[in-house]
């Protein structure tokens, strides 16, 4: 059914397609691309339903659950009015959502402007923010909130008083402002009093507080507009802690730079470093997350490994001692998606189940109690999976070629318009997603380690998957 996978693939009718994406979601785990995703941030937590939803748990003192209270829950409860999400992000006091029709919602706290709806007033059911169309990626740090658009930009509001916000002025924003001097951006990392951005080219740069060398230029001088993080190359993802900064590589190696007081860099020392290093046995990571002062690890065999702050048990290992080398969790298996919160930590399994450890004092951990963990329980009431095989989802002719691929990969449709497309892993780990802007988009993939990935596309006519193999 996958016969002439050298050439370009063309389907030819709606029936072999259909057949196509049966047998290819049946032996490569459609259901893993349809699961939850998880994020944690500040002392709560939030869910993306497979069916667009978001659920949140946790302290809700400024709106930031955006159920329409400033109640705290103990139990996920949902965002209202919210369909038709693909991103769900937490910050610290706030949420940021992307919709599949490119809109960005925001809930929560505004005091320094962090939503980036043009007040400094908190929100407790979510508002849409005006001039962000074609946003493909968000990111939130403690009070400010990043936005990727498809053209590689980035967008910027909230606080600034380190600069982090890039955009060369300590001034705080409450509109997001254009980052004038980067462009090809394809992610972001933020914390507190940091932030990181990841190029097309494989490059990281950085900007904000360095007072622990966390930007990783080799110094210690506080940056306002983003500088080059030294030493670094084929970087595919990045991540910030409140004072330290994780990336990964396309080889599957793990780096770390900044401080290092509870081990979170995972060398074996306390030392604070401001140049990356490699932390060691690490290899065959396919995702990273960095919580205030510990990291996570994610393995492509499903396993998790976990290092630094322990004090409330966030690493998962049945202690509450800190680690300064990567420890395996032996109780979770199966795991495709981690998340770090400020002292919790999140893990979603292949099964759909999610996973929670750590602090707990606003039931961040979303299993009905305000008690500590320090060994991962799976979360009840939670959103449920389903396999995504309508064969009525299949109506519109999709081209994807060279298959197999090397550089480069072309998308041929001629309804593009609102149309996402996500490139995933075998293992359902998110790599890619983008925005089609043409009948024909250009898709770099150099970054992307050789083997098999599965491409999902979808608008709200169209829901396919190919797969494709990447030399």
């Amino acid at each position: 059914m996958l016969a002439d996978s050298l050439g370009r693939i063309q389907e030819s009718n709606a029936i072999q397609m259909k057949k196509i994406v049966v047998v290819l979601c049946l032996f490569f785990l459609c259901n893993n691309l349809n699961a939850q995703s998880i994020s944690a941030h500040g002392f709560f937590s939030l869910f993306r339903c497979n069916n667009g939803t978001v659920q949140a748990t946790g302290i809700n003192n400024y709106g930031q659950l955006g159920d329409g209270t400033f109640t705290d829950r103990t139990s996920p409860n949902q965002v209202s009015g919210l369909t038709g999400i693909v991103i769900a992000v937490a910050g610290g006091t706030h949420s940021h959502f992307l919709k599949n029709d490119g809109s960005v919602w925001a809930v929560g706290g505004n005091t320094i402007g962090q939503l980036g709806d043009g007040t400094n007033i908190a929100k407790n059911i979510p508002v849409q923010l005006s001039g962000l169309t074609g946003t493909i990626n968000l990111a939130s740090g403690d009070f400010n909130t990043f936005f990727v658009k498809s053209d590689g930009r980035v967008w910027a509001t909230g606080y600034n008083y380190f600069g982090q916000l890039g955009d060369g002025t300590n001034i705080n924003r409450n509109t997001p402002v254009l980052i004038n001097s980067l462009t090809g951006i394809t992610s972001c990392g933020a914390s507190q009093m940091h932030s990181l951005f990841l190029k097309n080219n494989g490059t990281v740069w950085s900007s904000g507080n360095n007072q622990q060398g966390q930007l990783g230029d080799g110094t210690n001088i506080q940056r306002f507009t983003p500088v080059q993080v030294i030493g670094l190359s084929g970087i595919t993802s990045v991540a910030c802690g409140v004072v330290h900064s994780l990336f990964l590589k396309n080889d599957g190696t793990v780096w770390s730079v900044g401080a290092n007081q509870n081990g979170q860099l995972g060398d074996g020392t306390i030392t604070d470093k401001n140049s990356a290093i490699q932390v060691p046995g690490l290899t065959g990571i396919i995702a990273i997350s960095a919580g205030y002062y510990h990291s996570l690890f994610l393995k492509n065999n499903g396993t998790v490994w976990v290092v630094g702050g322990n004090t409330y048990g966030q690493l998962g290992d049945g202690t509450t001692l800190d680690k300064n080398i990567p420890i395996q969790l032996s109780s979770l298996t199966g795991v495709i998606a981690i998340s770090a919160g400020s002292e919790h930590s999140l893990f979603l399994k292949n099964d759909g189940t999610v996973w929670s450890v750590g602090i707990n004092e606003f039931g961040q951990l979303g299993d009905g109690t305000n008690s500590n963990r320090n060994i991962p329980l799976q979360i009840p009431q939670l959103c449920s999976v389903t396999l995504e095989t309508s064969e009525n989802d299949i109506e519109k002719a999709i081209s994807i070629y060279p298959n197999p691929c090397n550089q480069q990969l072309f998308i041929d449709y001629s309804e593009y318009a609102n149309t996402t497309v996500e490139i995933f892993t075998i293992q359902g780990q998110l790599v890619k997603r983008i925005l089609l802007t043409s009948f024909q988009t250009l898709l770099q993939i150099s970054d992307l380690t050789s083997g098999a990935y599965l491409v999902h596309i979808k608008n709200s006519n169209v829901k396919t998957v190919k797969k494709i193999l990447k030399n």
